[in-house]
């Protein structure tokens, strides 16, 4: 795809074979990189130049295979990566019209992610790498989902960032291309893997409106007619005053809440309760109070340490749960009343993607750190931390926050 205001103003000035002369010469003389995403279940590529036009992308879900199986099996998913990776990268190099020998580098997830997911995505690009003599520039998911607003709109660093998926719950500084400060992070399981688990246990691939939804956008479906207040989730860590998030406490308790309506109902495991609508509106909120909670927590401290610019600070929030709508206006109505500024990714570029990956490679190639010309050694990381820990700081902070307001949850 390429940037749109760019692409109509040569097609209402040239001619169609002229058109892509003049495209490919206004590209060809900046700086491009070819980004590939195998991490988890989705196998991404796209073409990024460095004013931040998508070029062209592609993407393979295995999304439907994993909804048949109840969750991500990895060597299934490995499979799936190796069967189709070629093709994916294939089709963003096609439709951007640039060759390998144009790149200025291929960039690839190598931490965090599934280890199987991983190995492929890296074997694919050192062969690559090889093959055209191009630098090779190693990416950290999560820093990925973190500056990928920063193709989108001008923000300046630092930054509070929240990323919050499937596979992670972080709240972080952005300093600076590849210079975080971790405040917190899960010590558990990730929102959306919560929020995955939860769908599962209430059976929403046999409910006729969620069949083909993922977990999350089950649940976010059905709560838009749910009643939260009819059931009371415990919020996670409502003691502790730190930036750390807990889901897997909150999962055994609607599981157990789950299992005495089913018996109440006189109903199995995989039938379809009467109440779903109201426990998926109450888990969404409790996860969505807890993360704006420890969100809120997050900025004060910022403010306390003067980590953020006094004016005009600006909270980011990306990740495939941060596509969940109910979420996000949460969010912004804790922005606002702190006065920040709250801006996400559009959903198609919070999940897994090659865009975020080809960006964070021009952002590196900016900023001249981490691109490598011998890839000797290099491995990829199924766990990694993004920057530096600072959480223990906060938790000695000791900051305690103002009670959430009842119509930030609607």
């Amino acid at each position: 795809m390429i940037g749109t205001s760019f692409y109509y103003t040569c097609k209402r000035a040239l001619p169609l074979r002229k058109r892509i002369v003049s495209l490919h010469s206004a590209v060809k003389d900046l700086r491009l990189v070819l980004g590939i995403e195998t991490s988890c279940d989705d196998t991404g590529a796209a073409v990024v130049d460095e004013n931040g036009r998508i070029l062209g992308e592609a993407i393979h879900s295995q999304k439907e295979v994993h909804l048949k199986t109840g969750g991500i099996i990895p060597p299934v998913a490995q499979k799936l990566h190796a069967d189709n990776i070629d093709r994916v990268v294939n089709e963003a190099l096609v439709s951007s019209g640039i060759t390998p020998q144009e790149l200025s580098a291929i960039a690839t997830t190598v931490k965090p992610g599934l280890a199987l997911s991983l190995g492929i995505g890296l074997s694919y690009s050192l062969k690559m790498v090889n093959q055209y003599s191009k630098p090779f520039i190693p990416i950290h998911h999560m820093e990925a989902h973190a500056l990928t607003v920063r193709l989108l709109h001008n923000v300046d660093f630092p930054f509070l960032v929240l990323l919050i998926s499937g596979g992670h719950c972080i709240l972080a500084v952005a300093k600076n291309v590849s210079d975080f400060l971790l405040l917190g992070q899960s010590l558990d399981e990730a929102p959306g893997e919560t929020l995955d688990k939860v769908s599962r246990r209430l059976s929403l691939i046999n409910h006729p409106d969620c069949a083909s939804m993922s977990g999350g956008q089950g649940i976010e479906h059905l709560a838009q007619n749910g009643n939260r207040k009819l059931y009371n989730f415990r919020i996670p860590m409502s003691q502790h005053q730190d930036c750390n998030f807990s889901f897997a406490g909150l999962r055994n308790h609607i599981n157990h809440v789950i299992r005495k309506k089913e018996m109440e109902e006189g109903i199995q495991q995989g039938q379809i309760l009467s109440c779903i609508a109201d426990i998926a509106a109450a888990t969404q909120y409790t996860i969505a109070f807890h993360i704006a909670k420890r969100t809120q927590r997050a900025i004060l401290f910022c403010k306390k340490e003067c980590l953020l610019p006094s004016t005009a600070a600006t909270l980011v929030v990306s990740g495939g749960v941060a596509s969940n709508g109910y979420i996000r206006r949460v969010l912004k109505s804790v922005t606002d009343s702190m006065d920040m500024a709250l801006l996400c990714p559009p959903p198609k570029l919070c999940t897994d993607n090659g865009v975020m990956i080809a960006w964070n490679g021009i952002e590196r190639l900016r900023a001249g750190v981490g691109i490598m010309n011998n890839t000797d050694g290099i491995r990829y990381e199924p766990r990694a931390l993004l920057g530096i820990d600072v959480s223990d700081h906060v938790r000695e902070a000791n900051i305690r926050v103002p009670s959430l307001k009842e119509h930030f949850f609607g």
